[in-house]
Order: structure tokens, then sequence, then C-alpha cells
């Protein structure tokens, strides 16, 4: 059965990008720096996340990327002679290729952040006109993962049309069968997005990517702009289906305001929802943007905590720890490291995410960005069941139940072999279906097994 299910994945991806060694065929797991320290950023700190990746346990479930995102190369200027990026020699004073040598030491791989444009979003240099160069700088540094963002983007290299990016309830298109009534320019119907400047400007950089002599996994940055669900997957490993998690706070780092809030992550899920069916699998990856879990300048509640992480796993977007590992709290590492969730995030055979089969609180198929989707299921063949969460998207304590005739991979609606993914708990032969009391904004994750 399993073996049936990926052979009509590997046909559904039939034009995705396949990288050499199984590169990108799995969604990436990792830490970045970004949302932890933004511009504040130094080869100790980057280390430091590293050392913590294996001394945490975190390597040996499978995060493996150590990557350094904006702000680390010299601002004003390139090499006047080789026209590279110059490592800032006061925070990388060994410079990268060292600091990514030492990575490699403790069995991880490293990345490194540019964008699509003249600057980056804190406006250092980016490679624009610069793809070649940066690509074989970054491959003799030993890069493994490429971040590659949409600032700085000059007017000749605008996209021609605008593109519906469904970020929040004043925007409530495409999905299922909306639009986005306020967008200026709106492309005309039947327009090929893979012919746009923003398709070329990513293809561009690819392009210089596979003439280095060094494998990178190339992740695409532009924040669902321009379509890339249509394009994404034959240009990069995976996608950015939307805008940030969270505000950025600048790169002084004064006057923090950067708040991980849990109705951020409620717009990404819902956007997600209607995603993954058609664009997610095997060599191509939707990107719900990096991890706000353990973030303690946010107002997430451990429940918040719990349902971010597994709405971002179970529609198997990359997974990039965003937070200080040296100050980590045990519950959120815990959250980080379930074995349940990672085993269905990785699944080497089964390709396609959890979808949503009821939305709950809503009639299904109805585009909410307060409300998403609540319930979720999902085939694995490392788990030996389905997957399957349901989530209370609602202010107070509710009670949701999983009816396994409504669940599509459990039609029959017989008694099953049930596992808590949270606790690890084996709750026994279920009949019929389960119900739990949650609190706001939690989620519980179901492992049903073989029928009994």
């Amino acid at each position: 059965m399993f073996k049936y299910i990926a052979l009509l994945e590997l046909l559904h991806q039939a034009n995705a990008l396949v990288r050499p060694d199984g590169v990108g065929r799995l969604p990436a797991l990792g830490w970045s720096s970004w949302n932890a320290f933004e511009c504040d950023i130094d080869a100790t700190k980057i280390l430091a996340a590293a050392t913590q990746t294996v001394k945490l346990g975190l390597k040996d479930v499978g995060y493996e990327y150590i990557n350094i995102d904006d702000c680390w190369s010299i601002k004003t200027h390139r090499d006047p002679i080789t026209n590279r990026m110059i490592p800032d020699p006061d925070r990388f004073p060994d410079g990268i290729a060292s600091l990514a040598s030492q990575i490699h030491d403790l069995g991880l791989k490293v990345g490194i952040y540019s964008s699509a444009g003249e600057t980056t979003c804190a406006g250092y240099p980016a490679s624009l006109g610069y793809e070649d160069i940066d690509a074989e700088t970054f491959a003799e540094w030993g890069i493994d993962y490429l971040k590659y963002d949409d600032c700085g983007v000059p007017p000749e290299w605008k996209d021609e049309y605008t593109s519906c990016v469904p970020d929040t309830a004043n925007n409530p298109g495409p999905f299922p069968n909306g639009t986005c009534p306020d967008i200026p320019n709106p492309a005309p119907t039947g327009y090929n997005w893979g012919d746009s400047n923003s398709s070329q400007r990513y293809r561009t950089m690819l392009n210089a990517l596979n003439n280095s002599n060094h494998l990178i996994l190339y992740s695409l940055c532009n924040w669902g702009q321009a379509a890339v669900n249509t394009w994404g997957n034959e240009t990069g490993s995976s996608w950015r289906i939307s805008g940030d998690i969270s505000p950025g706070r600048g790169e002084t780092g004064v006057d923090r305001v950067r708040i991980a809030d849990w109705s951020r992550i409620a717009e990404i899920a819902n956007e997600g929802s209607f995603l993954g069916r058609r664009y997610a699998g095997f060599w191509g990856w939707p990107d719900a943007d990096m991890l706000e879990v353990g973030n303690h300048e946010g107002n997430l509640t451990l429940a918040e905590n719990r349902a971010h992480f597994a709405l971002w796993a179970v529609m198997r977007s990359p997974l990039l720890i965003g937070t200080a590992l040296n100050t980590i709290q045990e519950e959120h590492l815990a959250i980080l490291k379930n074995r349940y969730l990672l085993s269905f995030h990785q699944d080497p055979l089964v390709g396609r995410p959890a979808y949503p089969y009821k939305w709950g609180y809503n009639e299904d198929y109805t585009f909410d960005p307060v409300h998403p989707a609540e319930y979720w299921s999902g085939l694995s063949s490392t788990l030996q069941g389905t997957l399957v969460l349901m989530l209370n998207s609602e202010d107070g304590v509710r009670t949701r139940r999983a009816v396994w005739s409504e669940v599509p991979e459990l039609r029959d609606g017989n008694a099953y072999e049930v596992v808590d993914a949270w606790t690890g708990e084996e709750l026994g032969c279920v009949r019929g279906g389960l119900s739990v009391e949650l609190e706001s904004h939690d989620v519980a994750v179901l492992v049903v097994g073989s029928a009994c």
C-alpha cells in the first residue's frame, strides 16, 4: 500500500526539482539565527547553536542545518577586486569558511542567506547580478543551504502584475474559490507566473548553484508572491507560502517589538490548509516560515507552542528552530523533539502532508484566518498508521472528537489501537472515535494504528 502511494506521489511531483544525494527530497530540519537574534549575530552565537544542537539531542532526531541569516557581511560594499561579499570581520573574524568547517566537524550542515535583489532586507549586499560569483563563493565556503529572500528588487525587475497572497482576513482569497479584491493590477486569466520576473530571478540563482562544485539546498523566500506555488517546486526545494511569521525589529535590536502571537500562526495554518493538497510532496515543500517555539519575547502559551509545531510538522513545512538553544526550556525542547511528529514529517515513503478532512469550527473549505481547519489526517509509513490532529481554534476550553468513519484513511470506522503522540501513552483499542478536551489554541495528536 505504501509503495503504491509513494509511486503516485512521485508521478505527482514529476516536475519537481530533483537534487543529487536526496538533498531536498524531504523537508529540511535545522536551526536559523533570525527569529532569535535578527542582526545581532556572530560566529560565537552560530557555533553555540551548533554545539547545543548536538548536546540537546536535536541532531540525534534529525535536525542538521545551522543557518546564518541576514547581516553576516560588510554592509557597505563588496570586495573591489573579486566582487565577492565580505564576511563582517568583527562578527566573523575567521570568516565563514572556518565557521562552516567547525559546524561540519560536529556532523552538521551550514546555511547562509542572500536575496534576489540588490540588497537584503536589512540593507546588506545581495545577489541580483552576482549570482555566479556568490554561488561560487558559497560553494568554496562549504555552504549546504541557501535561504534566498525577496528584498531590494529594483524597478526593472519588479513583476508586471500583482499576485494574491491571502495573509489576512482583509485579503481573503484565493482559496478555494475567492479572489483578492484589493490587489492592484491583477494578472489576466491564464497568466503563466513561471514567466514572471520573480521566477526568472530565482531561476538564475538556481542555475548558478547548479554550476557550482558543491551541492546546496535552495530555499525560496519570496513570501508567497508571484504565485510561487505554481513554479516553486521546479525551482527550489522549498518555497515560502506567506509573509513572515512575526514582524522584524530592525538591525539595531533597539526597541524590540517582535511578537510571535497565535493570530499569525492561525493565519499561516489557514493558508497552508489549502496549499498542501495540491502542491506539497517529495522534492518540493511549502514553507510556513521559521519556528517561534521557545521564543520568550513572544506571547505564545505552551498550548500554542504545541499547536504551532504540530501544524508546521503535519503540513510538512521545513522545521527551522528559531530560538536561542542555550536558554531553551525543557518543555519547549520536548515539543521540538516529539518523535511521532518528526517521524511523520520525515516519512521516506509517503510524501503527502496531512490534509484537513473536516474544518470543524467552520463549514468545510471555509477560508478563515482566525479559525483554520481543525481536523487533519495523514497516512504514515514510519508510524504504521494514520496521524490525526485535532485543533481547538477558539478562545476557551472546548471538546473535539475524531470520528474514525470521517477520517479518509479510516473510512470503515472500526476499532483501532491509538497512541497519544504528546505523552506516548497507549490508549488501547478505541472503537468509533475519540473525544478530547483541549485548552484554547491547543492540539491533540493521535497515532491511529492497526485495527483491533
